[in-house]
């Protein structure tokens, strides 16, 4: 078994709340009753978690022989959703040992305009640096937040005449509420809501919902002639200094009609969602619209050469990292946190990947019994990572599907990259859509340890 080891300790805002007892700080199993106060959890005493979720997750931390509670302040796992945060991350107070699956302010990255802005300030600082590093964020579609830049909108809208727009709510998810257009008028309705009226005629009326509207992409890369777009899982655990894992599977998300201009309307067409395809008349559940990451990189292998598919996979490997950089500065860092993001990365037919959104609460729901291994072996070795047990010494580059890529910095490989058809020289940790022989590489790992499943 590998020694424990030496956490260090992150500052973060909870650090100063804890140093007195003022009001508003709820304890969750203080000192006196447990008496852990340990970086890891103490291994004679059983794991207890927490969840909301009953799908994936549920299964994997019952099979992992940690023991559900119910109640509020007795876990040390915690697998929560974004409003629990919301309402009562700061009104806690978590033992050293405790985690928890968001940051405090996760929505800086995941809320489609926040995401935006922060990235547009990236470029803008880094312009002031160097242009070349400048260039490197030129991944995200123009973009302009509704209501606030409608007039900014409007001037580039007039700028490129016959242009499609996409417009997205910014808090929704699963395609919810997007709607693609060419003209002005086609926004009427959407314009016609109280979002122009000076505040005091607004009167008790709700603020109006946040839209962002985007260049819309409308050369995408095709394969068998239909749009899709690509899942990819990356862990964070922590963002002072960054540390970042990116799992090697995913999977790529087909459209079920094959891609035309000649209907902006038909969502079947220009939305990926899973949510969406399936309810369309000829959707077929046992197949699916899905390829594995594996599959995908096999087919531009085969298509285009080893060497273009490792230059647009390093490109992708730098939108994750130049992404998270935007708002490294801004997530309130806290050692109880991590966050396990999905990103959704498009291609446009000159093979240029584009960033569509992050989701800081991917799917765990199963499309398939595939969908479902994929989703199982992934949880499973976040749960690694985590490691409430102590188990690893914290100079893992790999631990089962998850590689290393950035850890206050770039991480150099020392694994063969030969199975993804990579030349020795290939130094980046990054494996992503490699063979994910994640069962074999746990043994090695814990030696075996049949504690691990």
């Amino acid at each position: 078994m590998a020694a424990k080891r030496e956490t260090k300790v992150v500052p973060s805002i909870k650090d100063d709340k804890v140093t007195g007892s003022g009001p508003g700080i709820v304890p969750v199993h203080g000192s006196k009753s447990r008496g852990r106060h340990a970086t890891h959890h103490h291994a004679d005493k059983p794991i207890r978690y927490k969840t909301f979720l009953h799908n994936a997750i549920g299964d994997v931390l019952k099979a992992r022989g940690w023991v559900e509670v119910k109640d509020d302040t007795d876990w040390d796992f915690y697998w929560c959703d974004i409003s629990w945060m919301r309402e009562h991350f700061d009104h806690v107070y978590l033992e050293e040992h405790q985690k928890i699956c968001h940051f405090r302010n996760h929505y800086e990255l995941s809320r489609k305009n926040l995401m935006a802005k922060n990235l547009k300030r990236l470029k803008k600082s880094l312009e002031k640096e160097s242009k070349l590093e400048a260039a490197k964020c030129d991944f995200f579609p123009t973009t302009y937040e509704l209501p606030s830049e409608y007039h900014i909108f409007v001037e580039e809208f007039k700028r490129s005449p016959g242009t499609i727009w996409i417009m997205k709510p910014a808090g929704k998810a699963q395609g919810r509420g997007i709607f693609l257009f060419r003209k002005l008028k086609d926004i009427n309705d959407w314009k016609k809501e109280d979002f122009f009226r000076r505040d005091e005629d607004k009167n008790d009326k709700e603020p109006p919902e946040t839209y962002v509207v985007q260049r819309y992409i409308e050369k995408p890369y095709l394969i068998g002639g239909k749009k899709f777009d690509i899942r990819v899982y990356v862990l964070v655990t922590s963002y002072a200094p960054m540390k970042v894992w990116l799992y090697r599977s995913g999977f790529a998300r087909f459209s079920n009609t094959r891609f035309s201009l000649d209907s902006i309307s038909d969502t079947f067409v220009h939305l990926t969602n899973v949510a969406i395809q399936k309810t369309a008349p000829d959707y077929d559940p046992e197949k699916g619209c899905k390829w594995s990451l594996q599959e995908f990189r096999l087919f531009l292998t085969a298509k285009h050469s080893p060497e273009v598919v490792k230059r647009l996979f390093l490109q992708i490997d730098e939108i994750f990292i130049k992404s998270l950089q935007s708002v490294q500065r801004i997530i309130i860092n806290d050692k109880h946190c991590f966050e396990l993001y999905g990103f959704d990365i498009m291609f446009d037919s000159s093979l240029k990947p584009w960033i569509i959104e992050v989701n800081a609460s991917p799917s765990l729901t199963a499309s398939s019994p595939t969908d479902y291994e994929l989703k199982v072996g992934l949880l499973e070795d976040m749960l690694h990572i985590i490691d409430m047990e102590g188990r690893l010494t914290g100079t893992e580059k790999r631990v089962g599907g998850f590689d290393l890529i950035w850890n206050d910095g770039p991480v150099s490989s020392d694994e063969l990259a030969l199975k993804c058809g990579q030349p020795l020289t290939y130094s980046t940790n990054s494996f992503l859509g490699c063979v994910n022989d994640r069962v074999e590489q746990l043994k090695d790992l814990f030696k075996l340890n049949p504690a691990l499943k």
